[in-house]
């Protein structure tokens, strides 16, 4: 059997490259090695891209620069290939499909994913658009609420205007959403440059933390509520996993609660009426369609204690792969393993990039 070609990438450049390395580090040991031939790229915080050497632990802890060797990738589709320096010279490495395992900016966002549609090489989860736009939080809201899914009140702002307009940005907040709000960089996931404001002076605080992190914030209210998760696989036709439910240690769901305290958990089914399970699902199948996303994401959620409401939160185009991440363990309790996993989303790969949606 002719074995499928393909190439990892991980890293990057965004704040979640820490992150991204364990992704892809899980997801190449849940690879059938009988069936692939697996090329790990790594692309390192500067930006370089290195093809790696050394072992999965290398990648896990870091130390996989050590183990690499130059390469690119080329954007020429006539040659469908990795660039890899030998000798001073390129040699040209055919690849079959690609794996973007890179989480937040130039990874998650749609950049890389127009690299490899100029090179014409399929890979693994949503194309252009519907990365663009997930990745952005107000445009991921504009569409929710042009397809009538609910969602928490927001408003947003340019952050390089904060120094100018931050008297006006805070009434508006205070008068739209009130106490407590969260705030939010528009672009970063792993919950990077989130705050929660209770007061004025941690409002102007907040805006300034999240404007490092991107161009734009977005102020949402407080909606006090269970956090709620699930998967989707799929093109057009896709599959909705059961419900998970997130038990943050901290006051909310940040980074640090989530990647480095292990009191925080996650519940798998999630306990919840049967028709407010129905309902998550709906809207998750509803707005994966609106973004056009395909191959996968994770939809993330709210269910208000006071009134049961479901609430969207996020939709996650390339959701984490640790030992933590909700999405694989979602599949693993529909009995679906990480081995299988990685054969379906790279199956939705090639038929995306053979035109056939289904």
């Amino acid at each position: 059997m002719t074995k499928i070609t393909v190439a990892v990438l991980f890293g990057g450049q965004s704040s979640e490259h820490d992150v991204s390395l364990i992704s892809a580090a899980n997801m190449i040991s849940a690879l059938d090695h009988e069936k692939y031939e697996i090329i790990p790229v790594g692309i390192t915080k500067a930006g370089s891209w290195r093809i790696c050497h050394g072992s999965i632990d290398a990648i896990r802890n870091g130390t996989w620069e050590t183990y690499s060797t130059d390469a690119i990738l080329s954007p020429d589709a006539s040659k469908k290939c990795l660039l890899k320096l030998v000798g001073g010279k390129y040699k040209e490495i055919p690849v079959d499909v690609v794996i973007p395992a890179l989480h937040g900016a130039w990874g998650e966002d749609g950049t890389i994913q127009g690299l490899l549609e100029l090179a014409q090489i399929p890979y693994v989860g949503c194309g252009v658009l519907a990365s663009a736009v997930s990745m952005d939080k107000v445009y991921t809201k504009l569409i929710a609420k042009m397809s009538d899914i609910p969602m928490a009140k927001y408003i947003w702002c340019d952050g390089r205007t904060l120094e100018t307009e931050k008297e006006s940005i805070i009434h508006r907040a205070e008068t739209e959403l009130g106490y407590p709000c969260f705030v939010k960089p528009a672009n970063a996931g792993s919950s990077v440059g989130i705050s929660k404001a209770k007061n004025k002076e941690e409002l102007e605080q907040a805006l300034f933390f999240a404007a490092k992190h991107d161009r734009k914030v977005i102020i949402e209210e407080a909606i006090c509520g269970r956090e709620l998760e699930c998967a989707v696989l799929g093109n057009e036709t896709i599959q909705v996993s059961g419900i998970g439910e997130i038990l943050a240690a901290a006051e909310f769901y940040d980074y640090e609660a989530k990647y480095h305290n292990a009191a925080s958990k996650t519940v798998i089914p999630a306990d919840i009426p049967k028709e407010t399970a129905q309902k998550i699902k709906e809207i998750a199948e509803k707005i994966y369609l609106a973004v056009d996303a395909s191959g996968l994401a994770r939809v993330d959620f709210f269910v208000e204690h006071e009134t049961g409401r479901v609430l969207f939160n996020e939709l996650n185009t390339m959701p984490g792969f640790t030992s933590i991440s909700m999405y694989p363990m979602l599949w693993e309790t529909e009995g679906i393993s990480k081995s299988e996993l990685m054969d379906r989303l790279i199956g939705l790969a090639l038929q995306r990039d053979n035109g056939v949606r289904g």
